[in-house]
């Protein structure tokens, strides 16, 4: 009997494709969290793997901060209009008319932290009962933390002592009305797996990854943050242009450029195989705040 070889990218896919299909065998109103981000990208190839020639199980859902980067909206745009894939977009400017919200001080005001109230409006409106993202376990030590099936309460909140064993790839969907799964597909990627996949399946992906000249504001760490309109600036701080390229594109007041001339995949792969520190270490200013930054997020129902 002949035997055939999987390389590592192959088993990292079915696993994937199995726990995507896993989702649509188990709830009945999923939805797939989708940024524009590489890893959300990558998702939807995923999802093609699992259900093409049919239409996915689940909507793309977008929660917009108002802040996030314009080449970022108009690729999501027009990915979802290729893929011919409903997308739902819920903006955080108005959950913080509706509720009342106070707007984030400071020179760079960060919405991140209010797009969990916008997550928990939307999950409530379309009474989603899971919701698949592209968060990886080497992202930030407390997404180390999470299981693939990852349950949150009621009120949207993770609790690391609620979750369950998941041995032999055995995921177990069972909830009580009004709780949620958050699902992680691609929890066992890295973000070097994550360009490999982009480079091996020729993925497109905004051009916002790659180095390109960009008018940045120097912070006093040194890291690089593109100057946008939401940035409260005054006269001491240092202006200048630079090649950069980003790593993740998330709120773009708190994201931040790295100096790069990668200007191709195979460039970036190269980039991150002499990278000593992690994508969101590097870039994500919102996770300095403090030691357990993002595992309060997540208690509070962040993805």
């Amino acid at each position: 009997m002949s035997t055939i070889h999987l390389d590592y990218l192959d088993r990292l896919e079915a696993e994937a494709i199995h726990i995507l299909r896993e989702v649509a065998g188990q709830f009945e109103r999923p939805a797939l969290l989708f940024s524009g981000g590489k890893d959300s990208i990558a998702l939807t190839r995923l999802a093609e793997k699992a259900f093409r020639p049919g239409k996915f199980p689940f909507p793309l859902v977008h929660i917009d901060t108002g802040h996030n980067f314009p080449e970022v909206l108009a690729f999501r745009d027009q990915l979802a209009a290729s893929l011919g894939e409903k997308l739902i977009v819920r903006s955080v400017e108005d959950t913080i008319k509706q509720r009342g919200l106070r707007e984030p001080g400071g020179k760079f005001p960060s919405r991140n932290p209010l797009q969990t109230y916008t997550l928990l409006d939307v999950i409530e409106e379309f009474e989603f009962d899971a919701c698949i993202g592209g968060a990886r376990r080497d992202e930030e030590k407390a997404r180390a933390k999470e299981r693939i099936f990852s349950v949150r309460d009621e009120f949207g909140q993770w609790d690391p002592r609620r979750q369950r064993p998941e041995l032999w790839n055995i995921y177990n969907g069972r909830i009580q009305k009004g709780e949620n799964v958050r699902v992680f597909p691609i929890s066992n990627w890295t973000e070097l797996d994550v360009w490999n996949y982009i480079q091996r399946e020729k993925i497109e992906l905004p051009n916002i990854y790659f180095a390109h000249e960009r008018t940045c504001v120097v912070l006093p760490s040194g890291q690089l943050l593109g100057l946008t309109e939401h940035l409260r600036l005054d006269d001491t701080d240092e202006i200048v242009s630079r090649r950069v390229r980003f790593r993740t594109v998330g709120d773009s007041t708190c994201t931040a450029a790295v100096e790069s001339e990668a200007d191709t995949v195979d460039d970036i792969i190269l980039d991150l195989l002499q990278a000593k520190v992690s994508e969101r270490g590097a870039t994500r200013l919102d996770d300095t705040i403090s030691e357990t930054g993002m595992e309060d997020r997540k208690r509070n129902g962040y993805f």
